[in-house]
């Protein structure tokens, strides 16, 4: 036995060491003494140089690649090389466009922040680089991944997509407003939570309702801010939804948005279908019954139908039974944020100062009633409006009196500021709201804006209103009365409370109490052009609705604002033509209307109006322009001064010539000359001051410039070919005129018969014209287009009038041959009006051709005006309807030419003379063989 166990013992006995011998090598050494030798693959180390790289020589893939990394930091530095690659190179945003939106947007639900927040980075930067129509294929994607964002478990993650929210918000409102059913989803989950089935508060609600709102203590801000941090996005939201939805032109006089804007335009735009792509549903059309120009909005008719496959609808928010359903759920959701946020309020209790709200509760507020002020904007037709107006009434008007009304209006509560030491830990992890600071001004507008819209129309059968409406009322009085300075959008918003209001109340004491208010605010000076306009536009739609509503009809207000209105366009004038332009919209209506205020008005200011120098008439756009002629058959009377001074803005060409002769026309149909009447309407102007218009106009010169040109020293001075001193006018104003007198002459043919408007021309042109020595060339080619057109063969003209208009014509042919001679081509139109003028009057005026005949003395010509004489002859013997005319005064002919060979025969024979000549021998010596005996060519010779 001992045996064996000392044989046990030696088994496992400890080895002794001894000092200064080799320790014994163990028997599992590792044995060291092997060589090792490095392998280079220069393959591998090669860089990527096909394409730009960061300042660590990474390109765009392997950045990308990057962010599929399990380490954050290698992601975070691969999300900053991608913001700086992308600094650099722009050019790679349409490479690699679709991977680097699916890549990045990978990464906003990553549980690092710094990730999150260096992706968010990246977005801003592609969002302010690439236009929403290339994002708009990635889109769907981008909006996935911000859905799992926004519904994270992780409350970090959720206030982070918020960030990404406003970017989508800011660079891309279309895309985002173009899914709203998911998103609107995502915002009732942020700030709420669905309670179950059978849990204790299911029996505290009657109204079924199933979301509460929900408490997340890991925030790193209060319940508060959070949910006054979500419904300020998911106002923007619902902006930009409202924004980007087709409006209807109808729906103009019940929106409050655009009730007083020149939006809707109702122009019809063409759109080209494909069928494949209509079933494919990539393109989204409705299809009305009876259509015609207009499409009626209140068919049910669509083209195929739509799935509702979510909780809004993907219909989207058009129809007032989608807004219902999402509104149940949103706004007692609104109700219980408001009534928290007033709760911490020390001073809501107490009767003195429960008016005045903390910065943060009237934030809360001030959103929760911008949500239910865009809510109402949802739906696109009219009836739907209606409809969902009806229905908020009868939810939520009680709680809306008792929450909102109770206490108004609203004032800021001043709370002192106390300096506290700055926790920089503490600081840093407090996210800052982004939420701009409410001024009470705004939020009181707000409160008028949304509750006004619950009112219903005043009459039998329905409830009033005017318990909770009469602080309203106050307010908006008192807020455009007393000229408190209001933005562009501040005002659209009380207009658009005194709009429904007065459409609602129906009384005549609330309606000229609301506008009196608001003349006070338009009465004010400096007022921006914006905001004047608004204005006009607000109460010239209010005139127009006077019609249906006997409260509105004859309102003094209304009637002091139209009669205020000529003087105003007299002042304006073309310092801001827009804003004369919508004047002159207002002024047209209500005298299209014959209201008599402003008839009056617009009488009193007319000469001013029609000044041919400065008046509006001439100052305006083409447009403007003829709005005013239009405005001349409203007018009940045109005294003579005016007469003058439309006569001057037709003759000095700061009209167009076609609106001169519409001006012209009008005239024409308000006197009783011209036979035409409407209805019990007298005639505007006297017969004698219509003629002297007439008479004015023809001669295309007020007496004022025809006594300033005799001292004209540029007038052609006369000769003994050329007669009269003639003042060339330009070529513009000549052919102005010249169209001009064309209209004259076709009213003076319809007047009366035409002997009698050919005296009273004649006996214009004997007592005014022909005392004069410088005659205007356009003047004198009108007066023989007038006379030849006017002129009866039962009816001569006397003697001093006859050698008046033979001198006229003898001076605008030397004229005409002056003309063909310098310049051909510039006034190729107007010689050929003064030629027709000139043989259409020696033609069809008797003894006019024989008197500028006897008028020609050859003998004292000059040697210069021999060859211009010649050429004035072949000209008159080249024109075929003159023949007749030319042979009767053949003996008179015949001496002129005999003449005129006599005194240019010492010199050799000029090629005009032989065209004469030859003319001559050609119309007179064949077309007579009584002239050919008393002549042959040996004697002329």
């Amino acid at each position: 036995m001992k045996a064996k166990k000392k044989k046990r013992q030696d088994d496992f006995q400890k080895v002794k060491l001894k000092v200064g011998k080799k320790k014994p090598r163990a028997d599992n050494a590792t044995n060291t003494t092997f060589r090792t030798r490095g392998i280079c693959l220069p393959e591998q180390l090669k860089r990527d140089t096909s394409g730009p790289t960061t300042h660590r020589q990474l390109g765009i893939n392997e950045l990308l690649s990057q962010l599929h990394h399990y380490s954050a930091n290698v992601k975070h530095s691969a999300l900053l090389g991608l913001k700086e690659l992308l600094s650099l190179s722009p050019s790679l945003l349409d490479q690699h466009l679709s991977r680097l939106l699916s890549e990045v947007a990978a990464v906003l639900t990553d549980k690092d922040g710094n990730v999150r927040v260096a992706a968010t980075r990246v977005l801003r930067f592609v969002a302010q680089s690439v236009p929403a129509e290339r994002v708009a294929p990635f889109f769907p994607l981008l909006s996935a991944h911000l859905s799992c964002a926004m519904t994270h478990i992780e409350p970090g993650i959720q206030e982070d997509a918020m960030n990404v929210l406003d970017i989508f918000l800011e660079h891309y409102p279309s895309l985002l407003a173009s899914r709203p059913a998911v998103l609107l989803t995502n915002f009732l989950e942020l700030i709420s939570h669905k309670q179950s089935s059978g849990g204790p508060r299911k029996a505290q609600d009657a109204r079924g309702r199933t979301w509460t709102l929900s408490v997340h203590p890991d925030r790193s801000m209060t319940s508060q801010q959070w949910r006054l941090s979500v419904l300020l996005r998911l106002g923007n939201f619902l902006q930009a939804v409202v924004e980007e939805r087709p409006t209807e032109e109808g729906d103009l006089s019940v929106r409050t948005e655009g009730v007083f804007g020149s939006s809707g335009k109702g122009r019809l735009t063409p759109l080209n279908l494909n069928w494949e792509e209509l079933i494919c549903k990539k393109i989204d059309v409705k299809v009305y019954e009876n259509s015609g120009a207009k499409p009626t909005p209140h068919s049910n008719f669509k083209l195929r139908p739509e799935v509702d496959p979510g909780g809004v609808g993907s219909e989207g928010l058009d129809s007032a039974e989608t807004v219902q359903s999402f509104a149940g759920t949103l706004v007692p959701l609104l109700l219980e944020v408001w009534v928290e946020a007033c709760a911490g309020d020390c001073t809501w209790n107490t009767t003195e100062g429960a008016y005045l709200l903390t910065p943060d509760a009237m934030s809360v507020m001030f959103q929760v009633l911008s949500i239910l002020q865009l809510l109402r904007k949802l739906p696109t037709q009219r009836e739907n409006l209606d409809a969902l107006d009806a229905w908020f009434r009868k939810e939520y008007l009680g709680d809306f009196k008792q929450h909102f009304m109770k206490n108004f209006p609203y004032g800021l509560r001043d709370t002192p500021k106390h300096k506290r030491k700055v926790d920089l830990k503490r600081s840093k992890q407090t996210v800052t709201l982004p939420a701009p600071t409410v001024e009470p001004l705004a939020l009181n507008i707000t409160l008028c804006q949304v509750m006004v819209s619950l009112s219903q129309k005043q009459g039998p059968g329905h409830e009033a209103d005017g318990d909770w409406l009469s602080p309203l009322r106050a307010f908006v009085r008192d807020t455009l009365g007393n000229g408190v300075k209001l933005s562009y959008r501040q005002l659209h918003m009380l207009l658009g409370t005194v709009w429904k209001m007065v459409l609602t109340q129906r009384s005549r004491a609330v309606t000229e109490e609301l506008l009196a208010a608001v003349y006070i605010y338009y009465k004010q000076k400096n007022l921006p052009l914006q905001t004047r306009s608004l204005l006009l536009s607000f109460y010239s739609k209010l005139y127009l609705q006077e019609q249906g509503h006997a409260h509105i009809a004859r309102s003094k207000v209304l009637c002091q604002w139209l009669a205020s209105l000529p003087v105003q366009l007299s002042q304006l004038g073309h310092r801001n033509p827009a804003l004369s332009a919508q004047l002159i919209v207002s002024i047209q209506a209500a005298a299209s209307r014959g209201n008599k205020d402003l008839l009056n008005s617009l009488q009193t200011y007319a000469c001013r109006l029609y000044a041919p120098q400065d008046g509006v008439v001439v100052l305006l756009p083409a447009e403007s322009q003829q709005q005013m002629v239009q405005l001349l058959y409203f007018l009940p009377r045109i005294p003579q001064l005016l007469l003058a001074n439309l006569s001057g803005c037709c003759s000095t060409g700061r009209i167009s010539a076609g609106l001169a002769a519409s001006l012209i026309r009008i005239l024409h149909f308000r006197s009783s000359l011209s036979g035409w009447s409407a209805g019990s309407q007298e005639a505007a102007l006297q017969d004698v001051d219509y003629i002297s218009f007439l008479f004015s106009t023809l001669t295309g010169f007020s007496s004022e410039h025809l006594s300033a040109l005799q001292e004209d020293e540029t007038a052609l001075l006369p000769s003994p070919l050329s007669p009269l001193c003639l003042y060339q006018t330009p070529l513009e104003q000549f052919t102005h005129h010249w169209d001009i007198v064309e209209e004259v002459c076709h009213c003076l043919e319809t007047i009366g018969s035409k002997s009698q408007s050919f005296d009273i021309l004649q006996n214009g042109i004997f007592r005014y014209l022909m005392k004069l020595e410088v005659v205007p060339d356009s003047m004198a080619a009108g007066l023989l287009r007038a006379v030849s057109r006017l002129l009866d063969l039962s009816t001569l003209p006397v003697e001093q009038v006859l050698r008046f208009l033979s001198q006229c014509c003898l001076s605008l042919l030397v004229l005409l041959v002056f003309l063909q001679q310098h310049a051909p081509m510039e006034t190729n139109h107007k010689r050929e009006a003064i030629w027709s003028s000139c043989v259409t009057a020696l033609s069809s005026i008797p003894r006019l051709l024989r008197i500028v005949l006897q008028s020609m003395h050859v003998g004292d010509l000059s040697a210069e005006e021999l060859p211009q004489f010649g050429q004035i002859l072949s000209m008159l013997l080249q024109h075929t309807p003159l023949h007749n005319q030319l042979l009767a005064n053949a003996v008179l002919l015949q001496e002129l030419i005999q003449n005129l060979t006599r005194y240019s025969r010492g010199a050799p024979r000029e090629q005009w003379l032989t065209d004469l000549l030859y003319c001559y021998s050609i119309t007179v010596a064949h077309g007579s063989s009584a002239h050919r005996g008393s002549m042959t060519l040996r004697d002329m010779y």
